[in-house]
């Protein structure tokens, strides 16, 4: 679809219709996926809905333009844009007469707020912008407390205020950590020309107390939720405003919602809850107010239950007025009506006025709180008179042996003869939960003879029976004669099961599917007399299946031996069918069952510990039916499941075929959570678990895997330092994986001794060995590491160690000690991997900057790392340039340590630490690129090249840095301290640096050095490599340079007279004038060396008009053949100087 063709479309067809809705809606859902077209559409609609009337086209498009700014998959830059483009017809918009139009303004200020803030932080020209965007703001936060603004309108300027309070607010001082999406104050810098940092940030605290009184006071519970939900949010991205945050939560109380409905302050109550509960749960809120969120909870709750007893007695005593209020209407209309009759019957009494009331009218409660308060104020006597009275009127009335043996009596005799109440403090009756009792170890003693017996002597007969009253012995005629049992009838297989099945489903129904609530779900197993309705009925269906014993004799047992084996075997088959029912039960629906099967696994494992303990060859139904339900519903697992961890944490005993089952659960990507989370409360809440659980997760940070490491060491990092004893577990497994690095030469060692004829196993240990049993072995880690280290491996053994280093740098130390006694190809790998550590810690460092002060003897290639890492990005701060120059004064340290400062140091320190850093050259690329980088740092551009682009580093003096020239001097002046090797590779670095090293700042070279009363060994190989590389100095050194060297008697020394001849071949013919000038001995002599040049300098002496006497010795010097003469001098070419090392290719002519 073509965005333009369909928005076309839609303005062809008739304004809010239907079709045109269709339409738009059609285009919306397009440009959701395609929504590299919203900011093009968008900047072309907007103008349009200015001063627009509402219709459905201005509606879409300001939706439009919010989804594009909030929602859409847009750069920043490019919803930046948009804003920027959309903030002057917003702002007009937020004085529209229409409140929806103003909702979704307020709506999209809510995102160009913090955009804009952000892009006029680094904008310092746009104050407009800020102006109009500062008026916004004001006039939507008036909207907040304005009485005539519409809830919606309320809600949105609400939600824009809490924007407002994350920008203006400082997040994270460090500019590596702060997020694109997260602007705030520490974008802007405090010298900005119109944004006045200072201002916003009181006035953001005063916003944030603003929203705390409209949480107190604002009688509206939609926005106090809001502000509640805000707060989550906030607390986490700027961590200092949760102190407000929480002591807000804590000392909060319903009373600006006092008087509206208890559900609607319920539904506030539990937003609240939830939040506490959700920061109870944030490891970086919990550590600091654990105590003050669990006070408020607890007051909350108290709060909460008192608010559920005041609604209940408020509906019962609502209720009673009503029915009052019934009452006495009865009553009246049936008083009136009886004195219109005008009879002669008295008026109707209150209690036939009761008789005929419907009481099913009332609520059961009502009525069970009617009838306890009229039993409180009746007397006893009142009572029973008032129940002889009912069986004496529905024909209750007792028979005459019965009224033989109660004589009545008159009230008042009955009021005197009845005996004081005797306290009976000292018992206190309490009902008894059936369910507690043990049926296996308890028996009830019943003797009924003896009973009775006790009955007689206890039960006084009446003293004064009347005449002809006789006694019925009631025993005698109760008693049964040979009276016995039927035989219990044969019950077939199938009926049993239809008995048991029929009696499981009458629990089950009577105990509402036993569906456990959601206290029950969340609290552990409780005790049998404080359990729930729902547990006991659990229990009791439990029980029937885990108690049930085969029936036996008291005698003759062993003569039925057989029978009774068959019994059991019977009873145990029929035992293991019903607990197949009840787990199919279970597993049909888990999640929902799983207090059933917690019961269930429990009284399974005290039942197998009772009957062990009777009968060692008992058959345990325990392991068997635990493995059959972690069997069954580990496939089911999904990410965010809770129930298989509470599971297992409240089963009395988990095997430890269900911990491997864990462990290969934190392997998969998709399930990990589950088996960190469930092995993490072993560790926590069950303490025989421990050490297994926590083996796991430590062999789990030396996974292969990242995403499983990662997991793993987010999971035990935690335990570090303050909880014990997990940490000291955690740190113990760090060292020795740490240890497992270094070298263990045990082969050397084991030879060592066996030539010694034994010994002493430590005595035989080198230095850098550890103990056999300090070393850590784990199933993801090789028995030895294999050398050359691979990156990976060793990052298995490290990662966790760093990861305990962000927060507790003390392991540093450990990695420093470690580090001298590693492989060097270890030490590489170490090298690269610690770099993201160093990185997050910072040259700042307090611990670092000790370690790089103290390093130990072995440690210096990490401490050099460190140093290029703290550099890599950025100028060394002072401290460190300090530190670096205090350490090279007092430890021999490798010149590498000087490259990261050189360009900071002065002059005077940089001639006196080049050449130590020079003599690093070998030949070799990196070293090349080494020295390359140092001479680029601390050297001038020309000023034939000032504005061109140089790679120096800024500095703070720029007369600090060494010229070229002086650059070039120091490397000839210094080449017996760098060694001529060297020295030579450095000259050709400078050579190549051909925008520094120019052909005029060679000349000034070659003239500085030349003028040196002791002339460098190297002198004139620079010069020949000179004019190799700029023909143009060949003028310079044939009529300058030579002629100077001619008068320092250059043939006196050898060296530089081998380099002086070969200089002159190489500028020939230009150098034959100077080589005139010098004396017939060493002249004869360069031609002796160089005969090739014989036959030129004969031609030039022949050309040169001058004296004949001397032209004439010059011909007898370079012969006088006339051959030779007449036939062309040959081209001397250039022979390499002899050197160890060849001179580089030249360079283009400049």
């Amino acid at each position: 679809m073509d965005p333009l063709q369909a928005l076309q479309a839609a303005y062809s067809v008739p304004a809010d219709s239907k079709e045109q809705a269709e339409l738009l809606a059609n285009l919306r859902e397009n440009l959701e996926i395609h929504s590299n077209y919203i900011p093009v559409l968008c900047s072309s609609l907007i103008r349009g809905v200015s001063g627009a009337q509402d219709s459905l086209l201005k509606r879409w498009t300001l939706d439009l333009l919010h989804y594009g700014i909030s929602r859409a998959n847009l750069p920043i830059e490019k919803r930046t844009e948009l804003a920027s483009q959309s903030l002057d017809v917003l702002a007009g918009i937020l004085h529209d007469p229409n409140p929806a139009t103003v909702k979704t303004a307020i709506q999209c200020f809510g995102t160009i707020y913090p955009l804009l803030f952000r892009f006029l932080c680094t904008n310092r020209t746009l104050r407009n912008m800020w102006d109009t965007l500062s008026a916004c703001k004001s006039r939507i936060l008036e909207m907040v407390w304005s009485p005539t603004a519409t809830s919606g309108i309320k809600l949105a300027a609400l939600k824009f205020m809490q924007r407002v309070i994350l920008v203006q607010t400082r997040g994270v001082s460090d500019p590596r950590l702060q997020k694109p999406n997260d602007p705030n104050l520490s974008f802007c810098p405090g010298d900005h020309p119109f944004i006045p940092v200072v201002q916003l940030e009181a006035e953001g605290q005063k916003l944030m107390e603003g929203v705390i009184t409209i949480f107190y006071t604002m009688p509206i519970p939609d926005m106090m939720a809001a502000v509640v939900n805000s707060w989550s949010s906030l607390a986490k991205q700027r961590p200092s405003q949760a102190h407000m945050i929480i002591s807000a939560l804590a000392s909060w109380t319903p009373g600006a919602i006092y008087n509206f409905p208890a559900s609607t302050v319920k539904s506030v109550e539990k937003a609240v809850r939830i939040l506490l509960m959700h920061f109870s749960r944030t490891p970086q809120l919990s550590a600091t107010y654990a105590h003050q969120i669990n006070d408020a909870l607890a007051q909350q709750a108290a709060r909460m239950e008192q608010a559920v007893v005041n609604e209940r007695n408020r509906k019962a005593a609502a209720a009673a007025e009503a029915s009052r209020k019934r009452s006495i209407n009865a009553l009246n209309d049936e008083a009136g009506e009886a004195k219109r009759q005008k009879t002669d019957h008295p008026s109707t009494s209150i209690s036939g006025v009761l008789a005929n009331f419907d009481f099913t009218v009332l609520p059961h409660t009502l009525v069970t709180d009617l009838i306890v308060a009229n039993l409180q104020v009746l007397t006893e006597q009142s009572l029973a008179a008032a129940v002889n009275t009912y069986k004496q009127a529905n024909g209750l009335t007792p028979t005459p042996s019965t009224a033989l043996r109660m004589p009545s009596v008159s009230a008042e005799t009955q009021i005197k003869s009845v005996p004081p109440p005797v306290e009976k403090s000292a018992v206190k009756m309490e009902p008894v939960d059936p369910l507690q009792m043990d049926i296996d170890d308890e028996e009830i003693d019943y003797e009924p003879d003896e009973l009775n017996d006790e009955l007689s002597r206890n039960q006084g007969l009446p003293p004064d029976l009347p005449e002809g009253v006789e006694l019925i012995d009631v025993d005698e005629a109760l008693r049964f004669a040979d009276f016995k049992l039927p035989p219990p009838r044969e019950v077939s297989e199938s009926e049993r099961r239809a008995l048991v099945r029929s009696s499981m489903s009458r629990i089950w129904d009577t105990s509402s599917d036993l569906t456990p609530t959601g206290e029950a779900m969340s609290t552990s197993h409780q005790l049998v007399q404080s359990a729930p309705s729902q547990d006991l009925w659990m229990l009791l269906l439990v029980r029937m299946i885990t108690r049930l014993t085969p029936p036996t004799e008291d005698g003759d047992v062993q003569n039925e031996e057989d029978k009774t084996n068959s019994m059991e075997v019977d009873t145990i088959s029929r035992q293991e069918r019903i607990r197949q029912t009840l787990f199919d039960y279970i597993m049909t629906d888990f999640p929902a069952r799983e207090r059933l099967a917690i019961i269930w696994m429990n009284e399974e494992w005290y039942n197998d510990k009772l009957r062990s303990a009777r009968n060692p060859d008992w058959h345990q139904n325990y392991p068997i039916w635990v493995q059959k339900i972690v069997t069954v519903y580990e496939p089911l697992i999904d990410a965010k499941d809770r129930t298989f961890a509470r599971f297992l944490l409240d089963i009395p005993l988990v095997p430890e075929d269900v911990l491997f089952m864990l462990r290969d659960l934190c392997v998969e990507p998709d399930r990990m959570q589950v088996g960190f989370t469930t092995l993490r409360e072993f560790v926590t809440q069950r303490v025989p678990l421990r050490y297994q659980a926590m083996k796991i997760l430590l062999d789990l940070t030396t996974h292969q895997e990242k995403v499983t490491r990662g997991a793993a060491i987010i999971t035990v990092k935690r335990w570090v330092p303050d909880v014990q004893p997990m940490g000291d577990m955690v740190r113990n497994f760090a060292l020795r994986l740490l240890r497992r690095l270094q070298k263990r030469p045990i082969d050397e060692a084991q030879t060592d001794g066996q030539a010694n004829g034994g010994g002493d196993s430590d005595d035989a240990m080198e230095d850098g060995e550890m103990p056999q049993e300090e070393v850590v072995q784990t199933e993801f880690l090789p028995e030895q590491v294999e050398l050359p280290a691979q990156r990976a491996q060793i990052l298995q053994h490290v990662e966790l160690i760093f990861a305990l280093c962000v927060k507790h740098p003390e392991f540093l130390d450990e990695i420093f000690d470690a580090y001298s006694q590693m492989d060097v190809t270890v030490q590489g790998a170490i090298q690269d991997l610690i770099t993201a550590l160093v990185r997050s810690l910072g040259p700042s460092h307090g611990k670092l900057q000790s370690l790089m002060r103290n390093f130990p003897a072995g440690a210096e290639s990490l401490a050099l790392r460190i140093l290029t890492i703290f550099t890599e990005n950025g100028r060394p701060s002072p401290p460190l340039v300090t530190l670096v120059k205090q350490l090279m004064s007092e430890r021999e340290l490798d010149a590498r340590f000087l490259i990261p400062i050189i360009a900071e140091m002065d002059k005077a320190d940089i001639v006196r630490h080049l050449p130590r850093i020079v003599s690093m050259l070998n030949n070799t690329p990196e070293t090349k690129q080494l020295v390359k980088s140092v001479f680029e740092s601390i050297v001038t551009t020309p000023p034939q090249t000032f504005g061109s682009v140089t790679s120096n580093l800024p500095r703070v003096r720029q007369s600090e840095l060494l010229t070229p020239a002086e650059l070039m001097v120091l490397l000839h002046e210094s080449e017996k301290e760098i060694g001529l090797k060297s020295a030579i590779e450095a000259i050709g670095i400078c050579f190549s640096m051909t925008d520094v090293f120019r052909s005029e700042i060679l000349a000034v070279v070659m003239q500085q050095i030349v003028d040196e009363p002791v002339l460098p060994v190297l002198f004139l190989r620079t010069v020949i490599q000179a004019v190799t590389t700029y023909k143009s100095l060949v003028g310079f050194v044939s009529t300058t340079l030579l002629s100077r060297l001619i008068t320092k008697k250059i043939w006196t020394n050898p060296p530089l007279w081998e380099g002086f001849i070969r200089c002159a071949k190489t500028i020939a013919p230009a150098s034959f004038g100077a080589l005139l000038q010098l004396p017939k001995d060493p002249l004869r002599e360069l031609v002796d060396k160089q005969p090739g040049l014989k036959a030129g300098l004969r031609e030039f002496v022949l050309k040169k008009a001058g004296n004949k006497a001397r032209q004439a010795g010059f011909l007898d010097l370079f012969g006088d053949d006339r051959s030779q003469t007449e036939s062309p001098a040959p081209q001397p070419q250039p022979q390499p100087l002899p050197q160890t090392q060849p001179l580089p290719t030249p360079a283009p002519t400049a």
